[in-house]
């Protein structure tokens, strides 16, 4: 049966990785990036596989602008059954080194940018028993040097995910966190290329999403932790 899908940080990486997968299955997806320009570009590539997918100008700091993109969904679809939040951005320094504006952007962006989508998505998920996937990170468990700022966020986001999944099963929400290790994307400055081969590619990500939604709903992966089957070569 075909969801009405939101990704938030849908234009690259990952969240357009789980939207090609999703679009492929017969899903209606709609993506959020901060720019306008990715996004269209975004869009146009991805309507090549099904004309389904919608783009929304959007930055999960700003809460009504999460408000607006889960009202335009509900205006085209007529309602929203699942949420992926999805945007995320990493800052890795020393802490000597880690500017406030560093700290503050990520844990704006990963920790309470996933607060402001949840909360905009709620009602329209209550309405449809949705589901919510959060993508955190091993990096919410396994913390690293000069990971201050991306290990609280995701540690953070973990907990949140945790706790929001106690909070909304009442209501026939469901609610997974998605930890992934190693993924080949743009991520920290990263040219994706061959020599990320060994890595998880974002449609496996996809594929993991989609097959989270066809469990049956009595079933709960609430937490998964997933990572590459082998370490880079040496």
């Amino acid at each position: 049966m075909s969801k009405r899908i939101l990704i938030t940080g849908g234009t690259k990486g990952i969240g357009k990785g789980i939207a090609a997968v999703l679009l492929k299955e017969g899903h209606k997806v709609a993506i959020t990036g901060r720019s306008e320009e990715s996004l269209k570009e975004s869009v146009e590539e991805l309507s090549t596989i099904s004309k389904d997918i919608l783009g929304i100008c959007s930055d999960v700091r700003q809460y009504e602008n999460e408000q607006d993109a889960v009202k335009k969904i509900n205006e085209v679809w007529g309602g929203l059954d699942v949420l992926v939040a999805n945007a995320g951005l990493g800052h890795f320094h020393s802490i000597e080194d880690l500017t406030l504006e560093q700290w503050n952007q990520t844990i704006d962006v990963n920790l309470t940018g996933v607060f402001h989508s949840v909360k905009a998505a709620i009602p329209s998920l209550k309405e449809s028993k949705g589901y919510i996937m959060t993508v955190a990170s091993l990096a919410g468990t396994n913390f690293f040097a000069k990971g201050s700022a991306y290990n609280a966020s995701k540690f953070g986001l973990v907990g949140f995910t945790q706790a929001i999944m106690l909070d909304l099963r009442d209501y026939g929400i469901k609610v997974t966190t998605i930890m992934p290790g190693s993924v080949a994307t743009h991520f920290n400055n990263n040219v994706p290329s061959d020599k990320d081969a060994w890595k998880i590619q974002p449609e496996d990500i996809g594929q993991m999403v989609n097959d989270l939604l066809k469990i049956n709903p009595r079933t709960l992966p609430s937490k998964i932790e997933v990572r590459p089957s082998q370490p880079a070569s040496k």
